[in-house]
């Protein structure tokens, strides 16, 4: 059995919020937010909590049956697939990068360097944002190259050179299977969930892009909700998603492709614009204490897309949220303390 209903538990008490926290939203909340969501070029906004929908709206002239890029959105979903091939023994998150690249064995600093830390982006890479273009040569074989810019766990370091060099590990391991990384993830993770092949903006030699890419309608992207509430079903066994709520020292409100608030309400917690942040060079970057909203609960975790693309779920109030946007001023803080009526 999961351990994560007793970890959320724990840390709404150490957040000095009650365990009983799953009272209903309130109507005027849930108006005000959509109200601020609305201003700020909302395309969907979804509520659901205790599996009953409480908003359900498309402002703007996008159809609820039109998919939309979900940007950063797309990494969960390779978090999950990661998740998935550990559980299959494909892969050992913690295992070093340099037992598959070789390359990496030669360099002091790179030989450090593990999966986990690929997919939580402390790996020491740069961004490499040049990554996201589609028409590159070969994504993978750029970021092996790369030097590390800092030293493994050091930095949060947000980009696609993470992640290329996670999909060149796993590649080279599903190649022994007679399997690629995007039909593993297919065969995984999208058809469990109930979708279809997605946009993979491959480069010239067919690899995907793993930062970004994906479309999506409010109500398939709803399905990670539910996979959250679900402790990872139907994707993932027993244990593995809360992996994806663990932060690290060098940005503690990330973990595995997912945004946490695990320091809200604590006096310790930092509320930081995330789309903002991202925008600086990392270098100027500043990510201690980092916590969503502060008035938010701590068990709040936020699969976060450019331009206000948005999942949030609150397992211990069984809540979740959609919404899809066409901003990139959009406040977490500002739209969540005004759902929780803050």
């Amino acid at each position: 059995m999961s351990r994560l209903p007793c970890l959320f538990c724990l840390c709404l008490l150490a957040c000095g919020l009650p365990v009983q926290a799953a009272e209903a939203l309130a109507s005027s909340a849930i108006q005000a937010a959509s109200r601020y969501s609305t201003t700020q070029q909302a395309t969907a906004l979804i509520v659901i909590q205790h599996g009953r929908t409480l908003l359900r709206e498309f402002p703007g002239s996008v159809k609820p049956d039109a998919p939309v890029r979900i940007y950063s959105g797309t990494k969960f979903f390779w978090c999950l697939a990661a998740l998935a091939a550990q559980e299959k023994g494909i892969v050992d998150l913690d295992e070093r990068v340099a037992a598959s690249i070789p390359s990496w064995e030669e360099s002091k600093t790179k030989s450090r360097t593990t999966l986990r830390q690929l997919l939580n982006f402390t790996s020491g890479l740069p961004p490499m944002d040049e990554l996201h273009e589609d028409q590159i040569d070969n994504r993978d074989f750029l970021a092996v190259r790369k030097e590390l810019a800092m030293a493994p766990g050091a930095r949060f370091i947000y980009g696609p050179a993470s992640l290329q060099v996670f999909h060149e590990v796993l590649r080279r391991k599903l190649h022994k299977r007679g399997e690629s990384p995007t039909a593993f993830l297919e065969k995984q993770v999208l058809r469990p969930l109930g979708l279809g092949k997605q946009r993979y903006v491959p480069d010239l030699a067919g690899n995907p892009l793993l930062a970004a890419g994906f479309m999506l309608t409010a109500d398939d992207w709803l399905r990670i909700g539910k996979l959250i509430l679900h402790h990872g079903k139907p994707v993932l066994g027993a244990g593995s998603l809360e992996q994806a709520f663990e932060g690290t020292s060098a940005n503690p409100a990330f973990g595995l492709g997912l945004w946490n608030n695990r320091l809200a309400g604590t006096g310790k917690g930092r509320e930081v614009n995330v789309q903002r942040l991202l925008v600086a060079k990392w270098q100027a970057q500043d990510w201690h204490d980092a916590c969503l909203c502060d008035a938010a609960p701590c068990d709040l975790v936020a699969s976060i897309g450019s331009h206000g693309q948005r999942v949030y779920v609150v397992p211990s109030m069984d809540l979740i949220v959609v919404r899809q946007g066409e901003r990139s001023d959009y406040s977490d803080r500002t739209f969540l303390r005004l759902l929780f009526g803050k």
